[in-house]
Parts: structure tokens; sequence; C-alpha cells
């Protein structure tokens, strides 16, 4: 089974997450930051880990507290969930257009975590989004992520006008890809390296 729980509790924030990389992509998500909720949402459909994440957090200061230490623990909690990584596809990638906005993401689930983002317009760091998330979260979010599940990610926007629509279609990419990382093999159960390990 191919799940894992984690928490954490700070002065900042306090989250719990749960995953089952097994899912049909079915999510209880609830971090105070209505936008976010959106994007995680979509990160479970889109992938098929089923996901129950709550967080609380000091979002009358800023946002970013929660966002960052939500996906630390959801990272966590991933990296947990894939074990010794036997019989994963490990390579993923996904390419996936909403309306004007088009996002590439490869994933490679290496153990090595590195996070490359590129192609955002200048400016969308600095948009306010459903009134609470800034574009820079987006890039934070998914590297503080990628850092914590071991995941060696690109996210590339190739082009985009719309903020929303240029958060959105990249936190799809990244689940579509990271689906395909973390699936089955069905032509191998050992872990796909030449060291053995990942």
């Amino acid at each position: 089974m191919r799940q894992a729980q984690r928490s954490r509790e700070t002065s900042e924030s306090s989250v719990s997450v749960s995953v089952d990389l097994d899912g049909t992509g079915t999510s209880e998500i609830s971090t105070s930051v209505p936008f976010f909720d959106h994007m995680l949402t979509a990160l479970s459909k889109h992938s098929l880990i089923d996901m129950e994440i709550r967080a609380e957090g000091d979002t009358h200061i800023d946002v970013h507290h929660t966002v960052e230490d939500t996906s630390i623990v959801l990272g966590q909690a991933l990296g947990e969930a894939l074990g010794d990584k036997a019989g994963i596809r490990r390579y993923g990638s996904a390419a996936v257009p909403l309306d004007e906005a088009l996002a590439s993401c490869v994933v490679d689930v290496s153990g090595r975590p590195y996070f490359v983002h590129v192609g955002e317009p200048e400016g969308q760091q600095y948009h306010l989004i459903g009134g609470h998330f800034t574009g820079s979260m987006t890039s934070h979010s998914l590297e503080s992520l990628a850092f914590h599940a071991g995941l060696t990610v690109h996210l590339d926007l190739v082009r985009g006008r719309d903020p929303h629509h240029i958060v959105e279609a990249q936190f799809k990419a990244f689940a579509r890809a990271l689906r395909e990382a973390v699936e089955f093999d069905a032509r191998s159960s050992s872990v796909p390296s030449t060291k053995g390990v990942l």
C-alpha cells in the first residue's frame, strides 16, 4: 500500500497530509487559502493521487507560511509513500493547455531534489490571484514539494496571458507528469536505476 501520513506543527502553521499514490484522484483539501485549495484539488485529480490536506496558519500576515509548510509536508508524504521506488516508471512528462496558456513539465523521481522553473511573463510573480495567492507562490510551492519528495522537476510555461490560467496549467502539467512518473511499469519490478537505488 503506497500510502503515507505526515504532519508539521510550527508557530506559523499546523499541517496534516495523507496520500494514496494508487488512488483515483479524490481529495479533501482545506488550507484556508482558497486558490491554493483549487490548485491542490487539481493536483490530486490529475495525478490520480488521493489527498487529504488540512492546514491552518498565520494567513492574517501572509499566505506564504501556510503554502510553504503545506507543500513541505505534502512532499514528505509523497516521498514516504514512494518507499524504495521499485517498479515505478520514474520519469514522467506532460504538456497541458488551459485556453491561451500552455505548460510543460518533466518529473524524475530521482531522489535528487532539483527544480527548474522558466517562462512566466514578467509581473506574473506579483499578481494576486483569488485575493490571497500571489503568482510567486507557484514556484515556491512546487519547489518546496519537489525538494521534500526527492524529485527533479523541470517546469516550463510555454505561453500564457491570464494569471489564473498560467498557474493552473502549470499545476496540471506537474500533476500529469507526476502521475506517469509514480505509476508502476508493467515491464519491470526493479528499481529503475543502474545504481540499484533511488
